[in-house]
């Protein structure tokens, strides 16, 4: 009543204030309280604090630290009525002062000082950066206490109360791994902090981002919080502090953006939009849904994680149920748009506008239909309901439409099953479905034909094994007890999907509860039969880590090399295991913690086991990889591999356990930095003999009568590259056999030039110029026939002599095998030999040709000429024919 605290108006407000704050009505009395009248008159009175106690208030003037509603002044001054509204600030503070402040300086204050134009304008960018300082270390407090003061011992991880939003969590923990006291938890803290950082930026801008890119957050989200909940390598994640961050994870889901403001409703409004708007707006109901239905996927982790035995879920499985009415109002909101939409598909068009937006969507003018919460549900009932009376009269004439499209596709059961499923929302409407009862009546029959059908598939064929007559189809690299359990889901499936359309279609009729014991049978057989052979593989596997033969139990890995090769006796069945334990996990199944612990162990070791099988097949093979003439180059590495091999060796065997990892990993790390030097080395040994073979073969095409320089330079390039390697480190002994091999090679070339040289050597000898000259009255040669005869057997004993003289890339001492060549190649000198003689002969013939024309020369001219030229006429028959001869000489050859 007005007059219940007096006259007084500054009482009143003060009074009713604090009553509507608490829920409760002030006594009377109160309006004499010396607290309020001492705060009221006393210009020097600055606060005034109500707390609650049951249903009473109490006054006080001074700090209390409870939960408490403040009313403290704005400067020194009696309140009056005129100034009541200019001089009084209002504040609540909760149990924590710190939380209060920190909230207030967060949401209220530093967004107006900091983002407001018109007060950032006025604020010294000073103050602007303490209070950013303030505000940031406030928030460190809060979610490292909560509400509980800082001074306050004895903290754990459960307190979450200052955790408001995802950033919080991941700040906390960031936080954490700067000042935790202990290493330990500041490195556990670090895991974390770097486990959230692949979201922690897309929540930090979470509203900017669209549908779809929220939907692929939460999605990203879910594979983190796995990560976080299932790592061993720390102390596990507190449940606690998983659900809240959960909890604020899903509250953090921003609201969709309305099309437009201002229009009748959001039906209205996508009705009356283009096509392509409708289905944009559309498009985001529905992304809302799947977020919404994401978002409750998220919370299901805590299900899955109950069968994580190394940290399994201890709680409820923890959903809000605000979040459930959400995704199931916007399904409603769905539901409306598709049922209107496939009205108005199947009226004629002349009956269409009785189905018009302004009057179908009338009832849900002014309503948003995402704003849920226990006030607001009532008011979208009614609108439902309205919905339901003006849309009844087109479902009446929709459903003789159905009535025909389902006759026409009655003989086929996967078609009539694409009917009934495409136009689900219509048949769902109670006018529709009490038309189309018989129609119902026979999809029912069909599906629990389908269903027996399934059955009888199912036990002809689950007693076999995979690719068996009597066992299930093979699946695409499966190990079999895997391939079993995703057959029998594959029926699962197909039996739950029959019985969700039933569900939502015929669960009216008679024969459904019949229908539906018998798939509640049949999914009984298939669960059972599925945990059986889950059961019957873990009992296999558990027997098997206890019996030292099967090949899983086996915690060893050995190298043996009693027959001269390595090998790791790592088992191809935990490989299987591994796989086996993987998709048995990803099916949903619990794995037992000793088959868990096992392959957790051999997955640890796999990589070590692999790296051991790369090196032991390195070590098998390296001799195959070597050059065999190479290989006492090779020695001193390969006995060093070896050495580490036998570094930890035991009587014939060496072992190494599992026990020991980093031993192991020291170990392995040494085996692979030997087998790299051996292999390195192998390499550039390969890489020389390489550059000699094609050295060789180019000698192999050098003519060795013209380019002997060019031998040469090739066989000192052959030397070289000898002398180089002996300064590298590798010994003339240790390299004996491989110039050996060079020098084989070397002969070969050698040997096919020598021949072809032999073949063309009368040929290719260097030319010898030799004049024949009349002197001393005969004719000769110069140089004279004996000293070119002696000259051109000389060059030939230099050619046929070669082989003595090449001794390859021999050393001094060696057995030089190159002066075989000559004796193994005698029958080729007849030929040369025989052709030289030939050659001379053809040279003294060439003498012959020319005795005629000296023949004058070799007798007494003046003599001659007394005894035949007697006359006139003789002298002048001579000069005719002294003249002719001349004309002759000048076509006689001037070289041959």
């Amino acid at each position: 009543p007005a007059g219940m605290f007096g006259e007084d108006p500054r009482k009143k407000f003060v009074l009713t204030t604090a009553g509507n704050f608490y829920g409760v009505t002030p006594s009377s009395s109160l309006a004499d309280n010396q607290e309020l009248n001492n705060f009221l008159d006393d210009g020097n009175e600055f606060i005034l604090s109500f707390t609650r106690n049951n249903n009473e208030l109490h006054l006080s003037n001074k700090e209390c630290k409870k939960k408490v509603l403040v009313f403290f002044k704005l400067h020194p001054t009696v309140i009056t009525e005129d100034n009541l509204h200019r001089s009084l600030l209002v504040s609540s503070m909760l149990e924590s002062p710190i939380t209060t402040l920190y909230q207030a300086v967060k949401q209220v204050f530093a967004p107006v000082l900091l983002q407001d134009e018109r007060w950032r304008s006025a604020f010294d960018p000073k103050l602007a950066s303490l209070l950013n300082e303030l505000e940031a270390g406030l928030g460190s407090v809060v979610r490292q206490s909560g509400d509980k003061p800082s001074a306050m011992k004895g903290r754990t991880e459960d307190d979450v109360l200052g955790i408001l939003t995802p950033s919080d969590e991941f700040q906390f923990w960031a936080n954490l791994s700067e000042s935790a006291e202990k290493s330990s938890l500041r490195e556990r803290a670090s895991y974390f902090t770097q486990q959230f950082k692949s979201i922690q930026k897309e929540y930090v801008g979470l509203d900017s981002l669209s549908m779809s890119d929220v939907v692929d957050l939460v999605e990203q989200s879910k594979d983190t919080l796995d990560d976080v909940w299932r790592q061993t390598d720390f102390q596990p994640y507190s449940e606690l502090r998983m659900i809240r961050l959960m909890d604020i994870i899903g509250g953090s889901l921003p609201d969709i953006h309305e099309p437009k403001r201002g229009t009748k409703n959001i039906f209205y409004f996508i009705q009356i939009c283009k096509s392509d708007s409708k289905k944009h707006c559309w498009s985001l109901y529905q992304k809302k849904y799947n977020e919404c239905q994401n978002y409750v996927c998220l919370y299901a982790l805590s299900q899955v994680w109950k069968r994580h035995a190394p940290h399994p879920w201890k709680g409820n499985k923890h959903c809000p149920q605000t979040l459930h009415c959400l995704a199931k109002r916007l399904n409603e909101v769905l539901t409306v748009r598709m049922v209107h939409e496939k009205l108005l598909c199947l009226l004629p068009g002349g009956k269409q506008q009785a189905l018009s937006a302004d009057r179908v969507f009338e009832p849900f003018s002014g309503l948003n239909p995402v704003h849920y919460n226990p006030y607001t549900e009532p008011l979208w009932r009614a609108a439902v309901v309205q919905f339901d009376r003006v849309t009844a009269p087109s479902e009446q004439e929709v459903a003789c439409r159905l009535k025909s499209h389902i006759a026409d596709v009655q003989d086929n059961p996967q078609q009539l099953l694409q009917v009934f499923q495409k136009h689900k929302e219509l048949i769902r409407r109670p006018t529709i479905s009490k038309e189309l009862q018989s129609e119902r009546e026979k999809l029912l029959a069909k599906l629990l034909d389908y269903n027996k059908g399934l059955k009888n598939d199912f036990e002809s064929r689950c007693h076999g094994g995979p690719g068996e007559k009597t066992g299930p189809l093979v699946g695409r690299n499966l190990p079999e007890v895997v391939n079993k359990i995703v057959w029998v889901r594959h029926l699962l499936h197909k039996v739950e999907d029959s019985v969700r359309i039933s569900e939502a279609l015929l669960s009216d009729l008679s024969g459904f509860k019949s229908f539906l014991q018998f798939c509640d049978d049949l999914l009984e057989v298939l669960r059972a039969h599925e945990q059986e052979q889950f059961e019957d593989w873990s009992r296999e596997i558990l027997f098997g880590l206890a019996d030292p033969k099967s090949g899983i139990s086996n915690r060893v890995m050995e190298l043996d090399h009693v027959d001269g090769r390595l090998k790791i006796q790592y088992s191809d069945r935990l490989v299987s295991l591994l796989k086996e334990v993987r998709q048995l996990s990803a099916l949903g199944f619990p794995i037992p913690v000793k088959i868990q612990q096992a392959a957790n162990t051999a997955d640890k070791f796999y990589r070590q086991a692999v790296v051991l099988k790369q090196v032991a097949h390195f070590y098998n093979t390296i001799d195959q990889q070597m050059i065999p003439c190479q290989k006492p180059m090779m020695l001193s590495l390969a006995l060093a591999f070896e050495q580490v091999i036998k570094s930890k060796e035991s009587g014939s065997k060496l072992q190494i356990t599992w026990d020991n990892p980093k031993e192991l990993e020291v170990y392995i790390s040494n085996l692979q930095s030997a087998a790299e030097k051996l292999s390195t080395e192998n390499r550039k040994l390969r890489k020389w003999h390489t550059d000699f073979i094609d050295k060789v073969v180019m000698l192999m095409n050098v003519d060795l009568l013209k380019h002997q320089q060019r031998w040469k330079d090739g066989l000192q390039e052959l030397r070289t590259g000898f002398a180089t390697l002996e300064a590298l480190g590798f010994s003339w002994d240790d390299m004996q056999a491989w110039r050996q091999h060079w020098n084989y090679q070397l002969y070969k070339a050698l040997e096919h030039q020598y021949q072809t040289g032999l073949e063309a050597l009368n040929k290719n000898l260097p030319d010898i110029h030799v004049d024949l000259i009349f002197k001393q009255s005969r004719l000769q040669f110069r140089p004279p026939f004996e000293e070119v005869r002696a000259r051109y057997f000389r060059e030939m004993k230099r050619f046929i002599s070669i082989p003595n003289q090449f001794k390859g890339v021999s050393i001094q001492g060696e057995e030089v095998i190159f002066n075989i060549m000559i004796n193994r190649n005698a029958s080729g000198f007849l030929t040369i030999f025989s052709k030289a003689e030939d050659l001379f002969s053809r040279l003294q013939a060439t003498q012959d040709k020319f005795k005629e024309w000296v023949m004058l020369g070799q007798v007494d001219l003046e003599k001659l000429v007394e005894t035949h030229l007697t006359s006139v006429q003789d002298w002048e028959r001579n000069f005719k024919a002294l003249k002719a001869r001349g004309k002759e000489s000048e076509r006689l050859p001037r070289y041959m």
